[in-house]
């Protein structure tokens, strides 16, 4: 009977074997392959287009649409449009977004090594920083954090901040009780409290509504992003410090990258070393000609430090290094020109 049963289905489950296998054959060929399918790249970031960040990645999303059109579309959300910095940090582990450019402060919470670039005057200028970036010592924290979905591609500058107040500062001293606008950062909150100032947490799309409303006094920032949101009508006096680095780290979803067919991600890195080196070689020239036009408009008086006033800035800041210097790592420290000389 159990036989008879057998052979009587036999047929049966042939035919419904052969019916699935031709249906998976049919999907196959209807699915597309890599060479057909596009991958999307959501890009946001949060300064205005005419920044550096804003010009980088406006540049990469022109060099992949020449060189890898059809495949790869990079979609750029400028100004917070999509989110902001916090968000998407959070949206590129998710998946969610693709690629990101945001301020290396931000990634002190997934490695304090990363602290090193919010320490205050260790570094002179941008090309100190390049060197130290362009190192075995920089080059390693591209990779540090790809465990937790984080893959940096590059570093690019925006500039060397500079202290708004709404009075002039030319030694820390003046800087007691002004509450000061930072980003998430124990350095930066270090450095505002080494001020006896009041260090005011804020993401960057609030910072213009706050200083117009009193609510904080002051910020610091680059050249290129007090012009370009306008810092200069709510900031009487602009104190060119140098005193700190804003730069980001260019960064992929780890997954997402590895996924990706080899001849695209090949092509995508060579767009990126490309991009990266425009990127920072214009930042400084960017910089100087967005302090020209804060300055032309007659909002703003700048405020120039002697070097006995940097003096004292230094000395007064450098006791945050000494906070920090665990945490961060004595090679990280020993990399950069100030850990080099001291």
């Amino acid at each position: 009977m159990k036989i008879q049963n057998f052979k009587h289905f036999q047929p049966r489950l042939v035919l419904l074997i052969y019916m699935v296998l031709i249906f998976q054959l049919v999907l196959t060929s209807c699915a597309p392959d890599d060479k057909e399918k596009i991958f999307v790249i959501k890009f946001p970031h949060v300064t205005a287009p005419a920044t550096p960040k804003g010009q980088g990645a406006e540049r990469l999303r022109q060099l992949v649409d020449e060189r890898l059109g059809g495949r790869v579309k990079v979609e750029i959300y400028p100004s917070s449009q999509l989110m902001n910095d916090d968000d998407s940090l959070e949206a590129l582990a998710f998946g969610e977004v693709q690629m990101i450019a945001v301020s290396l402060s931000k990634f002190d919470r997934l490695s304090p090594r990363f602290q090193v670039f919010d320490l205050p005057f260790l570094f002179t200028d941008l090309q100190e920083v390049e060197e130290f970036q362009a190192s075995e010592t920089g080059l390693m924290l591209l990779r540090t954090i790809e465990n937790k979905g984080f893959l940096g591609l590059g570093f690019w500058h925006n500039g060397m901040k500079q202290f708004g107040a709404p009075i002039p500062l030319n030694n820390p001293a003046d800087a007691a009780g002004l509450k000061f606008r930072i980003m998430v950062s124990d350095v930066l909150q270090a450095q505002i409290l080494a001020m006896d100032a009041v260090p005011q947490k804020m993401a960057f799309s609030e910072v213009y509504q706050a200083l117009q409303s009193g609510a904080i006094d002051g910020q610091e920032n680059t050249w290129s992003n007090i012009w370009s949101q306008k810092f200069f009508e709510v900031q009487p006096y602009i104190t060119q410090s140098n005193h700190g680095y804003l730069g980001y780290l260019l960064a992929v979803n780890t997954e997402f990258w590895r996924t990706l067919p080899d001849d695209i991600r090949t092509e995508l890195e060579a767009i990126v070393a490309e991009v990266t080196a425009e990127v920072n070689a214009r930042a400084e020239a960017i910089n100087l000609e967005h302090r020209d036009l804060v300055l032309a408009t007659g909002k703003s008086v700048l405020v120039e430090l002697s070097e006995k006033d940097l003096e004292d800035w230094r000395a007064m800041m450098r006791p945050v290094w000494d906070q920090f210097a665990d945490e961060i790592g004595d090679d990280v420290m020993q990399a950069t020109a100030a850990g080099k000389v001291h």
